[in-house]
């Protein structure tokens, strides 16, 4: 049997979470491509950007700017 859906997304988080603290920043595009879009609600999506920051993990776009987790961004 394969893995579900909600595994793959836990097993992503995961990893992203590891790498984030490790690394102390993410990409936008990193975690879009762990996470497509329909993998996590919207919901789930904010949480982990703002998880990410409470962190210290800093979240970064294509151009090295911060980005600030808010409410309703990167919705499905």
């Amino acid at each position: 049997m394969g893995t579900s859906r909600s595994g793959e997304a836990h097993d992503a988080l995961k990893e992203l979470f590891k790498e984030g603290l490790r690394r102390g920043w993410l990409g936008v595009v990193e975690i879009e491509r762990a996470l497509p879009p329909g993998m996590i609600t919207a919901a789930e999506r904010w949480l982990l950007y703002y998880s990410l920051r409470a962190a210290e993990v800093e979240i970064r776009d294509s151009e090295g700017n911060l980005v600030e987790p808010e409410p309703g961004m990167h919705a499905d």
